[in-house]
């Protein structure tokens, strides 16, 4: 599944190719990629809205309208495309939109439509929203890593309000937002933390490390393009530096002890048996 440094390279990719186009209109193929209005409703008001901005919230990708705001969010296997006109539709396109230059008619003629935002996802799990009302699709997240909110006393309060095993509390999107099994596993390594450390146990000192670790591998995970570990997300590179990722049996980067695999709320994680203590 994509994370917040996956999600955000694709922001940035769409961006400047989506700003100022107008929706000629929507091809829903799979109603229920809709999450929100109903397909038919998504269809007429989606209609002629003009894309002002291409944001990410978390693990969403956020299209803002000239009246509405369309999440997306990619789930497993879900990807959001540009294809050039003439193109046909594919095997797995969920959601086409119609797009033009703000100037072209609204018609439905074949000199208006310049391209296509393609929602493809073969596995369904992916959803769509349109809202005018952004808080009823992300007004549960927690704060977003790599913001001003987001300081070494805020997460150290707030590790210190719980009882929870680090893994699964930093997955928590309610606990903080954007975070997911890849960078989970870096930051806590590079903190020096065992994943099943309790989170009332962390130390103000402790919470320093981990807040810095969590904003450097996303960081680092950004400036890479993010990390192509499946057959859906493409393009980035972190995965050649991950520090315990998907690396159990092989040596550990900093003292050399066999990482290690164990399953943690259902998730695997990677660890290093020596650098984070239990």
């Amino acid at each position: 599944m994509p994370e917040l440094p996956e999600v955000e390279t694709i922001a940035r990719a769409l961006r400047p190719q989506l700003l100022g186009q107008t929706i000629l209109e929507a091809d829903v193929r799979w109603a229920r990629t809709v999450a929100t209005p109903s397909a038919k409703t998504f269809k007429e008001l989606v209609k002629g809205q003009q894309i002002k901005d291409v944001s990410r919230r978390a693990k969403f990708l956020n299209i803002q309208l000239s009246n509405y705001n369309l999440f997306i969010h990619l789930r497993m296997s879900g990807d959001v495309l540009i294809r050039q006109e003439k193109a046909k539709p594919e095997k797995h396109d969920r959601l086409i939109l119609f797009l033009a230059p703000s100037s072209s008619p609204l018609g439905r003629g074949a000199m208006a439509r310049k391209k296509f935002l393609v929602f493809n996802d073969p596995r369904k799990f992916g959803r769509v929203w349109l809202t005018k009302n952004i808080e009823d699709v992300i007004g549960d997240l927690g704060p977003e890593p790599l913001s001003k909110n987001f300081t070494p006393q805020w997460l150290h309060d707030a590790l210190q309000s719980r009882h929870r095993q680090l893994k699964p509390l930093l997955l928590d999107q309610r606990f903080v937002a954007g975070l997911g099994n890849i960078y989970t596993d870096e930051a806590l390594h590079m903190a020096k933390l065992h994943p099943l450390a309790l989170s009332d146990s962390v130390t103000i000192k402790k919470a320093e490390k981990l807040h810095t670790a969590i904003q450097s591998v996303l960081q680092e995970g950004i400036r890479r393009n993010g990390a192509s570990i499946d057959w859906v997300y493409r393009g980035g590179e972190f995965q050649n530096h991950f520090r315990v990722y998907g690396r159990d049996g092989e040596a550990c980067p900093v003292c050399g002890t066999i990482i290690q695999r164990i399953v943690v709320g259902q998730r695997g994680t990677h660890f290093c048996p020596h650098c984070q203590r239990e």
